[in-house]
């Protein structure tokens, strides 16, 4: 069966992935039509679920009635504090049980959640709460030392909650005092949500991504852009069944390993939604460790796993993985980096389970694109057709005309997980979003079956380990330091990690620097990982065209690119 046949059984009046057309904020599109209104109606939905597990997390278990006792009790008292439909609450911490229970409090009172990338330094955090007008933070005790100091920078920051402390400030609130340990949740008074009206495509979220600037946007996403990726992700395993001869039976709950931060729409989006709908129990790390993830899969009897590339390859390349009972996998995907034909092939030959691969990125919401099974084992290269509801085009940059079928292009992207645009920044939001497309600055081509295939990037950028580093930001920090004179970052090229960030830089007469000297400048600049890992001094100015821009191709080759003595990890 092909794509399209597929597609007309699964989308047909009266089946589960009907699409309805749409009109919002100045876009008409195709969306499905029995996706939840909005994130209100999920958290219902996910209560159905009862004495099901939600969260682990170490020794800690919640179950979905637990947890959604908490989002009542937490939204009930952010409510008091005056926050309502449009106010920014922003969320700071660490994968743990409370982040889902913040998060659904949030939306569900038709208020902003901020999502803030945990990784971020105090300056990186300062700016997010600034930029977005946040008036409560709720974070967890390792945020909240960052960013406390700074207070008196944040001057929208009325109200801050913190999670776990030990030692508590005087101008914070104890989450604890409002809802109680995660293990104790369902024992929370038995209430609904407060009263809210909330549609489809008010505001829900901003998630922060980087310009090639430097400075980050907030992608102002809908309940829309969230929910939508509950039947995409549905639709693509479905349609994968129905292609290889198989009835897509009922969803079923399952077991998720969430190895990537909820602060990325890949795990908020693609995975915390789905779960929420359909009842999966999801297991939190502390921080990625591959021996302990093994250990995971084998005691909670894990199904799905995977997030980034490197995550699969490390469970592969284990010393102790044969140690191990992996049998409940079912399903290792990922997205965010480039990956290699061969972890493919591994991930069915070796662990036996389905690989996954999809695309997407902060202004799409998570997932455009996926690809399962026999079709990503025949096309390893691909990161797979656009979801029914998604429509790609491939244009020429420069005179932003469609090319033909099979060149390549710039990738455009349009559907009901777009983002509404950047907050408070309508010169960005007319250059991204055009006539409700997204130009996503990726470069790319489209085969005749409708297979999307990622070439390169025309924006400047670095993806290591599914984090985006955005090399004029490290550019930046470098040109800060009084002996750098001229600096440029490129990405080299990584077996697990998919890429690394690199310098080569040119320091100005009669000053002197060691590469210890500018990593440790650039560390206490920017979060960890877009530190470059290794720095390379020029003689002379860096070579540039005759535009005046850097010829980044011709600084490749001062570095080695076999460079597995550095291994992805998160950062604490």
């Amino acid at each position: 069966m092909t794509l399209d046949e597929a597609r007309a059984v699964l989308c047909a009046p009266g089946a589960p992935f009907e699409m309805e057309q749409v009109v919002a904020h100045g876009r008409t599109f195709r969306a499905w039509k029995n996706a939840p209104a909005h994130l209100r109606a999920l958290a219902q939905i996910g209560r159905g679920h009862g004495a099901r597990e939600f969260l682990i997390f170490e020794d800690e278990r919640v179950t979905y009635e637990g947890w959604f006792r908490a989002v009542a009790a937490l939204s009930h008292h952010l409510r008091g504090l005056g926050v309502g439909p449009g106010d920014r609450v922003a969320l700071a911490m660490r994968n743990l049980p409370e982040w889902p229970v913040v998060f659904f409090a949030v939306t569900t009172l038709g208020a902003i959640c901020v999502p803030l990338n945990a990784w971020w330094t105090v300056g990186e955090l300062v700016y997010g709460l600034n930029t977005a007008g946040c008036s409560v933070l709720i974070a967890d005790a390792e945020r909240l030392d960052r960013i406390m100091p700074a207070k008196a920078d944040i001057p929208a920051l009325a109200h801050v909650i913190g999670a776990r402390m030990r030692d508590v400030p005087a101008e914070v609130t104890p989450l604890e005092n409002l809802i109680g340990l995660p293990q104790h949740y369902g024992a929370l008074p038995d209430r609904d949500l407060p009263e809210i009206a909330i549609k489809s495509d008010d505001e829900a979220t901003i998630f922060y991504t980087s310009g090639t600037t430097g400075n980050p946007k907030g992608a102002l996403g809908t309940h829309r852009n969230l929910v939508t990726n509950i039947l995409s992700s549905a639709y693509v395993a479905a349609s994968a069944l129905l292609r290889r001869g198989e009835v897509p039976p009922p969803p079923t709950p399952r077991t998720a390993l969430v190895s990537i931060p909820l602060f990325h729409v890949t795990a908020c989006s693609a995975m915390l939604m789905g779960s929420v709908f359909v009842g999966n129990t999801l297991v939190f790390m502390r921080r990625w460790d591959a021996g302990a993830a093994l250990a995971l899969i084998e005691r909670e009897r894990i199904n799905l796993a995977g997030g980034v590339p490197t995550i699969a390859w490390q469970l592969l390349e284990h010393p102790d993985r044969e140690k191990y009972d992996l049998s409940s996998l079912e399903t290792v995907s990922y997205g965010g980096a480039p990956s290699a034909p061969d972890l493919v092939r591994k991930i069915s030959s070796v662990l036996g389970a389905r690989p996954g691969n999809g695309w997407g990125m902060t202004e799409t919401m998570a997932t455009v694109t996926n690809i399962v099974g026999e079709d990503y084992l025949a096309r390893p290269d691909s990161c797979g057709p656009a979801v029914a509801v998604a429509d790609l085009r491939v244009v020429c940059p420069d005179r932003l005309i469609d090319v033909p079928t099979g060149e390549v292009g710039e990738l455009w992207a349009c559907g009901p997980m777009i983002v509404k645009g950047y907050w408070n920044n309508p010169e960005a939001t007319a250059t991204t979003f055009v006539d409700g497309w997204v130009r996503t600055g990726d470069l790319a081509r489209l085969d005749p079956d409708g297979f999307c295939y990622i070439v390169d990037r025309a924006k400047d950028i670095v993806i290591r380990g599914g984090e985006n580093i955005y090399s004029g930001e490290v550019e930046n920090a470098l040109y800060d330091h009084p002996a750098v004179m001229d600096a440029a970052v490129i990405g080299i090229p990584h077996r697990t990690l998919g890429e690394e960030p690199v310098a080569v830089v040119h320091l100005a007469p009669g000053h002197s620097a060691s590469e210890a000297d500018l990593r440790n400048w650039v560390a206490e600049r920017l979060a960890a990982f877009k530190v470059p890992v290794a720095i390379r001094f020029h003689p002379e100015t860096l070579p540039r065209n005759a535009n005046g821009k850097i010829l980044k191709r011709e600084l490749k080759g001062l570095f080695t690119v076999a460079n597995d003595m550095l291994f992805f990890q998160w950062i604490d």
